[in-house]
């Protein structure tokens, strides 16, 4: 069987699709498939090993000059090439993660006409591709607003068509009103030629049939999943020990993520105020990921409450961390939080914490409940309500038996039933389904 998955880069930042996308390539290559990890608009950055291939499709520069400059959709290949290398697109795309989405209307809703589009030369340029170079059996978006080639490739190759939908609605939300609508219009007509979708919770499915009002017969639920061997190096420190129920003098609350407001940074940090303030509960604060400029001021008021507050040697942030850093960061922290305000579709830190044997506290919206329900490494919190999140930060933070029970039950459901070989097990089965290949 031979797969190509076309993922979207996000301009040099860890991204959750990315990251997703990468390691269950890794897993379906690992157990025979033949796969190709495509990026689009700019290289792909994770944590693990890349496994995505070298060159670009869709240039993010390319692209964007196309929409703006009647020109560029006529330049010559060689010119084209310069735009696309991997290397400039990184160096020209650095600062563009801090655009507005609101300015990406236009862009998205070409992208999304394909051949129709602004970007036919893109189109034509991966189809003569895959022409020459590797002919799929299935074709796997990522990322729907990706899609708009879906026919071209449909009508060339005949390939079977599957969109991983996984946060797509959360950047429609974004675009004003008149290039939403029009962007899920596009979606809707695509979905002639698309023969599969694939979530990872009922939620998702469920929302996402009403929010394109796609046929949820053509849904198809499989595992999201993590490759956890780094983080197994990390011992079940909640040992129940009255004398030493923690790593260090006080507990660390820990989160990861980008630090924004669509994050819930804000709402972690009003809890810890309540837990330390009303609720008496000592703890540190330990924050990771990456920070945007157009969030630097969002970040430097909720950072200045904590200062004023008298926690100002109480927590600390470390960046953005790769790999070992991630691990590091698990190593010191006692349980960890990201109290989303938008519903999360995926939830990989939730996973990643789990293995590292630390238990987690999420709102209950989005897939969290579903991935709180199936581990039973976490607890859940009423959504938006820093109260709430503390009285549920302290209830593991008190009860040293709670918290060393949920920490094994999420390290066990990890590796039992979210393993990046599970997934990619489970992914394998949709597609040879739809191929009338044997399971």
């Amino acid at each position: 069987m031979k797969v190509a998955y076309l993922t979207a880069g996000a301009a040099g930042m860890y991204c959750g699709s990315c990251l997703r996308d990468n390691t269950i390539a890794k897993a379906m290559r690992k157990q025979g498939v033949d796969v190709q990890l495509l990026p689009t608009y700019t290289p792909i950055r994770t944590d693990e090993e890349d496994a995505s291939h070298a060159e670009v499709f869709f240039g993010g520069v390319n692209v964007f000059l196309q929409q703006k400059f009647p020109l560029f959709r006529y330049l010559p290949k060689w010119l084209d090439g310069i735009l696309d290398r991997p290397g400039f697109i990184r160096w020209a795309t650095k600062r563009s993660s801090s655009i507005d989405a609101k300015q990406l209307g236009g862009l998205t809703l070409s992208m999304l006409q394909g051949s129709r589009g602004f970007q036919r030369k893109e189109v034509i340029r991966l189809c003569d591709w895959f022409a020459s170079h590797f002919q799929p059996d299935v074709i796997n978006f990522t990322n729907f607003l990706i899609g708009g080639c879906i026919p071209d490739l449909t009508h060339r190759f005949g390939s079977k068509i599957v969109v991983t939908l996984q946060g797509d609605d959360i950047f429609l939300e974004s675009l004003p009103e008149k290039y939403r609508l029009q962007c899920i219009a596009e979606m809707q007509r695509l979905d002639q030629d698309v023969d599969a979708y694939l979530v990872f919770s009922e939620y998702y499915r469920d929302f996402m049939v009403d929010y394109l009002k796609l046929p949820v017969g053509k849904f198809r639920i499989v595992p999201l999943g993590i490759d956890p061997a780094d983080f197994l190096d990390i011992r079940l420190h909640h040992v129940v020990d009255q004398l030493s129920p923690f790593k260090h003098d006080l507990p660390t609350i820990g989160y990861m993520a980008r630090l924004a407001h669509e994050k819930g940074l804000h709402i972690l940090i009003d809890a810890y105020l309540h837990l330390r303030q009303e609720l008496k509960v000592d703890a540190k604060l330990l924050f990771a990921g990456w920070l945007g400029a157009h969030n630097q001021a969002y970040v430097d008021a909720e950072f200045a409450k904590l200062r004023q507050a008298g926690f100002e040697n109480d927590f600390a942030y470390l960046g953005t961390v790769d790999r070992q850093q991630k691990t590091d960061f698990m190593n010191r922290i006692d349980v960890l939080s990201v109290p989303t305000v938008y519903r999360e579709p995926k939830g990989l830190f939730v996973l990643e914490a789990m293995a590292a044997a630390i238990p987690v506290v999420q709102p209950e919206h989005g897939a969290f409940g579903e991935l709180i329900s199936a581990t039973r490494g976490g607890l859940l919190c009423q959504p938006n309500d820093p109260i709430d999140l503390a009285k549920q930060l302290e209830r593991i933070l008190t009860d040293h038996h709670l918290r060393h029970q949920l920490a094994q039950q999420g390290r066990a459901a990890v590796l039992n039933a979210f393993h990046s070989d599970t997934a990619a097990e489970r992914t394998i089965r949709v597609f040879r389904e739809l191929l009338r290949m044997p399971t």
